[in-house]
């Protein structure tokens, strides 16, 4: 796999450049609200360490009232300055870093939403997206750990350049040629000096990250593993369609021992032994070598002091800048390790966001017909999915007529939804054409073909917003449209029940007042939105699933008023559905096994259809005013 070759700096630098790009174009003002916050608040310290020293010198020499008084006030004037510089650019970032998550979320949904059908239907492509979540959610690693290693970074420079202002004095500064300590002037001895922070800065580096290495070598397939059980089986009682089983079954029971056996992150797993051991090790290290260095530079500053360089007001600012020089080289290389980790992280967002499309989009406008004479074939047409090496469909010809009611039927897996997503061009045909009025579908433009279909899935989804939007599927909408709609849809009744009409929200997750819809008033309303879009070809996958015998009677017996003059093709198991169509076509294993009319299907009482509906028929005995009778 790809994110298990080794990440070099000059990968993750080119990651981290694009994802920069990428924040700066989809989160403005994020990147420089942090460059300025991080600017003022590396300099607040020095700020303090600079006059504090000068305060201290003067103290301890020739304590000037008037000079003590100026010192004084330009430490409280700058300090005061600096402090509401750090509060504002820090407000600013906040705001900024709030509206993070929302941006970021858009990235990836406008990838979703660009992205070919075929492709978003992928499990690696779920697999990415739900390796990215996880990644974020358990340690912030991806887009917005780029953000902190930017923060870090800069915060890390300035620290550098101010504690250099600061230090370099104290090298230019010589001990008397009479002290005992004149050898400390020796180039030699300054050069010791950096050459002891050099090492101890990169060995307390090397150490943290090494340290942080631990997330990726160990931590990558433990965090995808333990973040994806928890966020199933520790949420799973949240979870309201669940709550039934939940209950009859005390499916807590298991979900707890999957979380308590499976927990990579528990004190006793493998992560957790490497953080108890060599992660834990190694921190601890890299804060002792910098303790180490922290007391040699204490030695080394106030021996020159002692031997009269400078004053000891003087003390304060060299071993704070010094330190804090170590401190910023330790920081900007601990961020250097930082942004090689987080490579492997963005590796995987790139991954996802670089996931080509398949599908020619075509340049032929869909032709707009007010008399709907729109004629789709299919031409020899076979289809498998992609890894697959069996067909879903094979050698499927048929022509639809116009204003014709076609039944699609067949058990379950025998290529009956395939054939739906192929003719709304979900998929493109491994083999064969489809063709809309005698063109390929693939030469007219995607979005323009899409507009010539209205589909109710079977797993069709609502939104908990008012009715009507949701009929319209639109903010702004035709009222007496949606209206009718739902009354043909045979909704009529509960609208009229509903306390706000169609301003009425569905469900309660926005709207305390929102009303909760049975699973057969759910799909009335899905009925009435493919109505709404007035397409010249309505399909309706299992359009009465969930509807009672009543109501589904209802539905079939004002079928043409619903449909008027538009292509409809159904997928049903119901066959009772069967009688209201012009057009039956039987499919079986991925072929088109029959086709015809009701009842010459029915008079092949060998054929798949007959069989079918025999099977089926004890449910369609009638009563003598002709509605259908659940026995």
């Amino acid at each position: 796999m790809k994110n298990e070759e080794k990440m070099t700096f000059r990968e993750a630098f080119s990651l981290s450049f694009r994802a920069f790009k990428i924040l700066r174009k989809n989160c403005q003002g994020l990147l420089e609200s942090i460059f300025c916050n991080a600017v003022v608040t590396a300099i607040i310290p020095y700020i303090g360490i600079y006059f504090s020293a000068r305060i201290l010198n003067e103290l301890g020499g020739e304590r000037r009232p008037e000079v003590l008084w100026k010192w004084v006030l330009l430490t409280v004037a700058v300090t005061a300055l600096a402090v509401l510089l750090k509060a504002v650019t820090a407000r600013w970032k906040y705001i900024r870093y709030e509206l993070f998550w929302q941006n970021e979320v858009c990235v990836y949904n406008d990838k979703m939403l660009r992205m070919d059908f075929c492709v978003l239907d992928e499990q690696r492509t779920h697999d990415l997206y739900t390796q990215i979540r996880q990644s974020e959610n358990s340690g912030g690693w991806g887009f917005y750990q780029s953000c902190r290693s930017f923060e870090q970074g800069i915060n890390a420079v300035i620290s550098i350049l101010s504690a250099l202002a600061l230090s370099v004095s104290l090298f230019t500064q010589l001990v008397p040629e009479t002290s005992e300590y004149a050898f400390l002037n020796s180039p030699l001895y300054i050069l010791a000096f950096l050459a002891v922070m050099g090492i101890t800065v990169i060995l307390a580096a090397f150490c943290s990250m090494k340290a942080e290495s631990y997330w990726v070598t160990k931590g990558f397939e433990l965090n995808k593993f333990g973040n994806r059980l928890f966020s199933f089986f520790g949420f799973v009682m949240y979870q309201r369609e669940r709550t039934l089983d939940m209950r009859m079954y005390n499916q807590q029971e298991i979900s707890q021992n999957y979380m308590s056996q499976n927990n990579p992150f528990s004190v006793d797993s493998v992560f957790g032994r490497c953080a108890k051991g060599p992660m834990g090790g190694l921190m601890a290290l890299s804060a002792a070598i910098s303790t180490v260095f922290t007391g040699f530079a204490y030695l080394f500053v106030c021996l020159k002091a002692w031997a009269g360089a400078f004053g000891v007001g003087s003390v304060t600012q060299y071993v704070g800048a010094v330190t804090a020089l170590a401190k910023g080289v330790s920081d900007l290389m601990k961020t250097l390790g930082d942004l090689k980790n987080n490579g492997v992280f963005l590796r995987t967002s790139f991954e996802f966001l670089d996931l080509p499309d398949r599908m020619y989009q075509g340049s032929l406008t869909t032709e707009k017909r007010a008399d709907r004479q729109y004629e789709v074939e299919f031409k020899d047409v076979s289809f498998k999915y992609p890894g697959s090496e069996d067909y879903a469909l094979r050698h499927v010809s048929m022509k639809f007529k116009i204003g014709e009611r076609l039944a699609v039927v067949g058990r379950n897996g025998s290529g009956k939804t395939t054939f739906i997503k192929l003719l709304c061009r979900l998929y493109d045909p491994t083999e064969g054409q489809i063709l809309l009025n005698g063109i390929d579908i693939r030469k007219y433009k995607y979005e323009d073909y899409l507009q010539v279909f209205a589909v109710v899935f079977q797993d069709f989804q609502l939104l908990a917003f008012p009715l009507g939007q949701n009929v319209a599927a639109t903010q702004n909408y035709d009222r007496k449209r949606a209206e009718k709609c739902l009354r043909m849809a045979g909704f009529g009744e509960r609208l009229d029940s509903m306390p706000e009409g169609l301003d009425t929200c569905l469900y309660r997750e926005f709207d305390e007042k929102g009303v909760e819809v049975s699973g057969g008033e759910a799909q009335k309303i899905a009925l009435a939105r493919a109505l709404y879009k007035d397409a010249p070809f309505i399909v309706l996958d299992e359009p009465t699933a969930a509807l009672d015998p009543i109501a589904e009677y209802e539905v079939y017996s004002h079928f043409d008023e619903l449909v008027s003059d538009k292509t409809a093709i159904y997928i049903s198991h119901r066959l009772s559905s069967c009688r209201f169509c012009d057009e039956i076509a039987v499919f079986d294993h991925g072929q088109v096994v029959q086709q015809g009319s009701h009842d010459s299907l029915l008079a092949d009482e060998d054929g798949q259809y007959a069989k079918l509906w025999h099977a089926q028929a004890q449910y369609y005995e009638k009563h003598k005013d002709g509605e259908p009778e659940e026995l």
